[in-house]
């Protein structure tokens, strides 16, 4: 073969091979970019604190005897610098299947917790339903749990921002501006973090922060 022909094909293969998609890794980098919205919100919910607010209402699989969850994952909410979208048209099913919720379970304990997260938030997202999972379980991955909040065994009263102040000194480079803690009635409920929808970053979120807890302590239940 003639060596310009040679060139020619080894040319053609490498432009082949730039134009094929990258295989999906699961980090950052490499999931699809979710579009419509400005920022993510990562709610982590204090598992024992919506199990103590909810009381008989509680969701069986996440507070039914014998479930020990620490911090869980609510939701991924993609959000707007003012407010956010919901319940958004997408070209994906509505529905969440069984295996996709239960392979969720670790993370998010309540089949009925990733089926309504999906239609309200995950719809907006512009991803598949796969992509917006996979993108929940790669911002989670990017946030480190104080050791304080791991199988903790008493029940404490801390000031909110003792709260926040853990997932900052947890987290080096988070600002405080990106970081949020809800209250339920008297019990701990939510940190809520937000990131940017590349997930390399965190973003400021001043309407985020100001609808932190307004109580000056909260109950946080234990663990086990």
């Amino acid at each position: 073969m003639r060596p310009l022909a040679v060139l020619g094909l080894l040319a053609a293969a490498v432009l082949s091979a730039c134009d094929a998609p990258a295989e999906s890794t699961g980090s950052p980098t490499s999931l699809p970019l979710g579009e419509g919205f400005d920022f993510y919100v990562l709610a982590l919910s204090w598992s024992p604190g919506y199990c103590a607010s909810e009381g008989e209402r509680a969701n069986k699989q996440q507070c039914g005897q014998g479930a020990d969850f620490d911090f869980i994952v609510h939701g991924l909410w993609p959000q707007f610098e003012r407010g956010w979208p919901e319940f958004c048209e997408t070209g994906e099913p509505l529905s969440v299947p069984r295996d996709r919720a239960e392979a969720m379970a670790d993370i998010m304990p309540s089949t009925g917790l990733v089926r309504h997260q999906w239609k309200k938030h995950g719809s907006c997202s512009g991803l598949s339903q796969a992509d917006y999972f996979a993108t929940t379980r790669a911002a989670l991955a990017k946030i480190a749990i104080p050791d304080a909040f791991r199988d903790r065994t008493r029940i404490d009263r801390l000031e909110p921002e003792d709260v926040e102040q853990a997932f900052l000194d947890a987290n080096p480079g988070m600002p405080a501006g990106s970081v949020a803690v809800t209250c339920d009635r008297r019990f701990l409920r939510d940190v809520r973090i937000c990131l940017t929808r590349d997930l390399t970053g965190y973003a400021a979120c001043p309407e985020v922060d100001r609808r932190d807890c307004p109580l000056p302590t909260v109950v946080v239940p234990p663990s086990q």
